[in-house]
């Protein structure tokens, strides 16, 4: 079956159907698919003929050190200090791997105790069952059995005095006697996760917008190609996964940025005043150790806000890569709707984790900023504004 473009992000086949891409957000994508609308932002971005180069930038998994850090990294100390961080000064990739681990680990000791449960509750079961099947098919003996419970002989000519009374029926009795255990094979099921080998094997509501990436127009095509469509990177591409990819967000930055929205908006100067650098240092060793850390009332929205400026200070890598600065600093010189096109284009380039947790971090900021003016209540009283609008961010 074969595409061709009609516009309007709409693609017809030579039958006369057609498919129109309906608006997703980027979260909902699998890596297949951002990876293929990456080449296809790229492609944009490089028909606009900038005097600059642009490329796709690639996610640091290693760290890179000054010749200082090297020499002192010699050090037996600082190794094993460096290689037990989980969150702060390592790129942000390896915070995501870090979390996805964490969340493993808690996920199967959430297994263990449900199948310990399961297990117990299928042995109590079993025990109910036995003890009914014994209880019911238990002949009767002694005088019981003689007097059929009367205490006397039956008179000549009864029913009773001629036969056996029948032994009541067990509706177990045709039952396993052994517990049932869990069954694995439905595990993945209840964990609600999608696994497909093929395009094929989406729904047709989750493969449209795949389909439509993959042929895209002929020039994208031609420019797949150009870049190397048949080297070792190209292949690697076909192995991606086509499962929806979960909201890359270090779960350090993801609750410090949902205390502040529960906590913080209307205090003055959230990210300009003080904090206790005491109890900000042990947030940040609880976080780096590993600690389920949750963050409450009682933790103060100025250490808290503290604690997530750290965070992006000491990563290693910018969250704007540095292979694309210069193209963000030339949105300055657009304007409108080709500024917004232009940077919607750039945001397609930036590696999932680094999109993810940038958008986490302006909606934050965005959510600050519509508290900073001072507003009046329901009942006439004046409600105090955080004084945080993108003049002051620090």
């Amino acid at each position: 079956m074969h595409f061709y473009y009609v516009g309007d992000h709409t693609w017809a086949t030579m039958l006369g159907q057609s498919v129109r891409l309906q608006p997703v957000t980027i979260q909902s994508l699998s890596e297949l698919e951002r990876a293929r609308l990456q080449e296809v932002a790229l492609y944009h971005l490089e028909e606009r003929d900038l005097d600059f180069k642009i490329s796709i930038p690639r996610e640091i998994h290693k760290r890179r050190k000054s010749l200082r850090r090297k020499f002192d990294s010699f050090s037996k100390e600082k190794k094993e200090r460096e290689s037990a961080q989980k969150a702060f000064g390592i790129p942000l990739s390896q915070v995501i791997a870090n979390d996805r681990a964490y969340k493993r680990q808690q996920d199967a000791l959430k297994e263990s105790r449900r199948d310990c449960l399961d297990l117990e509750a299928s042995v109590l079961r079993f025990r109910a069952e036995k003890r009914q099947f014994f209880n019911g098919s238990k002949p009767l003996g002694g005088a019981a059995a003689l007097t059929g419970g009367g205490g006397g002989v039956p008179p000549p000519g009864s029913p009773s005095a001629n036969s056996v009374a029948p032994a009541p029926v067990c509706e177990n009795q045709n039952k396993p006697m052994s517990p049932t255990f869990l069954d694995n094979s439905n595990r993945g099921q209840r964990r609600g996760g999608l696994s497909v080998d093929s395009i094929s094997d989406l729904v047709e509501s989750q493969s449209r917008l795949l389909e439509a990436l993959q042929l895209s127009h002929p020039a994208e095509l031609e420019l797949k190609k150009s870049q190397g469509g048949g080297s070792s990177e190209g292949r690697t591409q076909t192995k991606l996964s086509l499962n929806p990819i979960y909201r890359q967000v270090p779960r350090v930055l993801e609750r410090c940025c949902s205390h502040i929205e529960n906590h913080g908006l209307q205090t003055v100067g959230i990210f300009r005043v003080g904090s206790s650098k005491k109890r900000v240092r042990q947030l940040r060793e609880d976080f780096d150790v590993g600690v389920d850390v949750q963050l409450d009332e009682e933790h103060s929205v100025h250490d808290v806000a503290a604690l997530l400026k750290e965070f992006l200070r000491d990563m290693p890598d910018p969250l704007l890569p540095r292979e694309l600065y210069p193209a963000f600093l030339h949105a300055n010189m657009l304007r409108g709707a080709d500024q917004l096109q232009y940077l919607q284009h750039l945001l397609y380039l930036l590696p999932p984790c680094n999109c993810d947790t940038l958008l986490r971090l302006l909606t934050l900021l965005q959510t600050v900023q519509s508290f900073a003016q001072d507003t009046i209540g329901t009942q006439d009283e004046e409600i105090p504004g955080n004084k945080m609008t993108a003049a002051t961010w620090p």
